[in-house]
Order: C-alpha cells, then structure tokens, then sequence
C-alpha cells in the first residue's frame, strides 16, 4: 500500500464544490459571450451549449464554459427569440445574466437566468450603422449622405410618367407578393400591368447572393421596365438582415431603373429602403402607390383635358362675340356704303341726263365757231400763200439764166461744162461762149489777174 496522503475524488470535488457555492453561490453576472455546441431538447425543454469568448485578432478561444438553460430560462430564451427574430443558435453574440454551478458528475456550469434583449438589437444596429457608413465611404460616385437620409444615383432618377412594366423580386411563397400582385391586379381604374417574376430567397443574410444574381437578372435581360420591385411579407428583425447587406444595397444604389422597396416591416428602414428610389411599409402600399402614381398622371391627363375644353369654350365665346360684332359692323357699314352709293348713282343719273343736251349745246357751239374760223382763216391763209408764190415767182423770174444773159452776161463753158473759176482754164483752151441768143467758140489767147472789187457797190 501506498504512504502518499490521498483523498477521494469526490471529496475533493466536494471541496471545491464547497469552495465555488461559499464564493458564486448567491451571485450572477451579466457576460458577453458567443454560443458554441447548442442542442436543444424539447422533451425535458433544456438547452445545452457552451459560452466561448475569443480572440479577435488571433482568432483563439480565451475562456470557454458549459452552460445549460431550463425552465423560466427556457422561456426567457423564447421571449428572446420573438422579440429579436434571433434564433438561440450557435455563433450568436448575446448578453446573457449566468449563475456560478459546480457538480461533481458534471463539473462546471453556468446556469442561464436572463438574456438581453436590446444588446442583440444594439449590435444589429451597430451593424447597419457600419454598413451605411461603408456604401458612403467607398461609393461616393453615387451614395451620397444627405443630413439625416441619403441620395443615391437610384433615387434620383425620374419615374416614368406611368409604371406599367414592372420587375418583381420576392419570395414565390410569400403571402405580401400574393398581396401585391392581387392590389395591382384589382385595381379600381382597370390599370393593366405587365409583371415579370424573379423568385429569391428573402430571409437571412446568407441568401444575399442569391438576392443579387436576380437584381443582375434583371438587369441583363434588357426589358424596358418601368421599375424594379422588391418586396417581402412581415417578419422578425433578423428576417430583414438580408437588405442591409453591403454588395446587394450597393448595386441597389447604382441600379440603372427606379427601385421600389416594400419589405413588410412597420418600425425601422432597411438600408435597402434608404438605397432605393422609393420605400414603402408593405407589399400593399408598394401597389398602392404604383397605382396612385399613374392616378396621378391620369388626374393631370384628365386636368389638361378639361382646362382644354374650358379655354376653348371661352375662345369659341370670344370669337361668337367677336363675329357677332363685326356681323353687326358688316350690317351697318354695308348700309351706310349702299347708302352713300345710291346717292352717288343718283347725282350721276341726273347729271347723265342734264349733261349731255348742255355738253352737246356748247359742242355745237365749238363746232360753229371753228367752223367760222377756219372760214376766215383758210381765206387769209390763201391770200398770204398766193402773195408769197407771186413774189417767189418773181424772185425767179430775175435769177432765171435767160433773164440774166439778157442783161450782158455770158456763160463760159469748159468741154460742155460751165466754168465758174479761171484755175482751169489755161491759155490755149478752147471755151464756148453762150449769149442771150447765140454760142461762140473761141481760144484763150491771155491769162491774167484783174481787180475784184469792179463790181462792188
């Protein structure tokens, strides 16, 4: 047999048992930790799990502890999982009020009492804060952060006149897209919609992928839709994780055709509510609004219409007026024109019937005159033309040849012509003679000059 001091192990174990009770036994703690190895067991409505605490940048475990949870803890687990829409499962965060217990057959334990609430919501929040903060920082080209909201490329896009052509994301069980498609369908002003379905997973942030590759889809397929619709029932807050995820709202933000969201939640926005051109509470009002859009343009066709009707009415009025008017004016004018012409016709007929006996008086009156006229003056005109033939006859009576010849003088001819100038006669020329009664051939014996001034008077 062995000398060695020596205990049992369970009086040891009832030792430390004593020592844990005498130092937790009364005592909680409020600690933060991840859940790891989580099993349930609905027969006995236990939970079993371990509570890991790790390290962040070395990715180690730096404490590890089994931890169960029953009856009132069960229930506070529950409590938790409706108010968060977080399963009680592994890798959750959560902030959780433990006891100390030691068992000797089952070692160390903390039992669960309570878990918080708010810190669960806090670090969804704190996640969203992060991602928002990501899209502004690193998408600046087309998310911008404007005070309290956000401008992005999608949501300044101008809506088409009227949504008619539509692109749909959602769920194919999903009771809001059954909503949807029924309010749009059954619209109180018969408006037809042409509606293409993209189906998608919509719960849970790890079918965000899956999400996206239908907004590519989409937009890959060329179709001139009017808008893209992304739509999800009610639900939990973690239901709505998948819309805050960072890839999928940043291609919402840069989507090339307006982006109407109506997620079902009734409290907090998506950030897939803040990417988008228009957000709205449920798949209803998602509807609801597409059908008061085009409302809206039908009321502005219907206001342009009868402000039409009014200012054509008051132009056609205007104008019978005015034609009225100048019907009137045409009526009085034509009257005093008539008027003024009958009395016209009237001084011209009497003048056609007075004028002429007094026009054909004073002609015949002209005509006599100039009939005496050209009696006395054809007569004097005669007399004055007779004395003047008379003196002309004289004139030539004088300067006849013959008569001058009478008188002494001769014509001297030159071979048959008469010579008027001495130059062409030389001596030794033969020249006729012509008298008053007879022609004489002689010789030019002598040539020579003579005063010209014999016969001036």
């Amino acid at each position: 047999m062995s000398t060695i001091p020596s205990i049992k192990l369970s009086e040891l174990t009832s030792q430390i048992q004593q020592v844990i009770d005498g130092a937790f036994g009364h005592k909680t703690f409020w600690i933060i930790a991840d859940i790891t190895n989580y099993t349930y067991k609905p027969q006995s409505n236990y939970h079993y799990f371990e509570l890991v605490e790790k390290d962040k940048t070395a990715a180690k475990i730096l404490a590890k502890v089994a931890g169960r949870a029953w009856g009132n803890a069960s229930l506070n687990i529950s409590n938790f999982e409706k108010a968060t829409g977080q399963k009680f499962k592994n890798d959750i965060n959560v902030l959780i009020q433990v006891s100390v217990q030691y068992n000797p057959s089952f070692g160390l334990q903390l039992n669960l009492l309570d878990i918080d609430t708010n810190f669960t919501l806090g670090l969804f929040e704190q996640q969203r804060k992060e991602t928002l903060e990501r899209l502004v920082r690193e998408n600046q080209a087309f998310i911008k952060k404007a005070g309290e909201g956000y401008i992005t490329r999608n949501s300044e896009l101008a809506l088409n006149q009227v949504i008619q052509r539509i692109a749909v994301i959602s769920s194919d069980t999903s009771a809001g897209f059954q909503d949807f498609r029924h309010t749009l369908e059954h619209n109180p002003f018969d408006y037809k919609f042409y509606i293409d379905d993209y189906f998608a997973l919509v719960q849970g942030d790890g079918n965000a992928k899956q999400f996206l590759a239908r907004i590519i889809e989409v937009f890959e397929s060329q179709k001139p839709y009017d808008a893209l619709v992304i739509i999800r029932g009610g639900g939990a807050q973690t239901d709505f994780l998948i819309f805050d995820n960072y890839e999928l709202n940043r291609a919402i933000a840069k989507f090339p055709i307006p982006v109407i969201t109506g997620i079902g939640h009734q409290k907090n926005e998506t950030i897939a509510d803040l990417m988008a051109h228009t957000s709205t509470k449920t798949p209803t009002k998602a509807a609801e609004f597409i059908i008061a859009h085009n409302r809206a343009f039908e009321d502005n066709l219907i206001g342009t219409q009868k402000m039409i009707l009014i200012k054509t009415y008051q132009m056609i009025n205007h104008h019978k007026d005015r034609l009225v008017r100048l019907n009137q004016i045409t009526i009085n004018t034509t009257r005093n024109l008539l008027h003024e012409h009958h009395k016209t016709i009237m001084n011209l007929s009497g003048m056609i019937l007075t004028n002429p006996r007094i026009i054909i008086s004073n002609r015949r009156k002209d005509l006599s005159n100039l009939q005496l006229n050209l009696q006395s003056y054809s007569k004097l005109y005669f007399l004055n033309k007779t004395a003047h033939i008379a003196h002309f006859q004289s004139v030539m009576r004088i300067m006849s040849p013959q008569n001058i010849l009478n008188k002494g003088f001769a014509i001297i001819k030159v071979d048959g012509k008469i010579a008027g100038n001495a130059d062409q006669i030389e001596v030794g020329t033969e020249l006729t003679v012509r008298l008053a009664n007879s022609e004489i051939k002689t010789i030019v014996k002598s040539k020579s000059a003579y005063d010209e001034n014999e016969f001036n008077l």
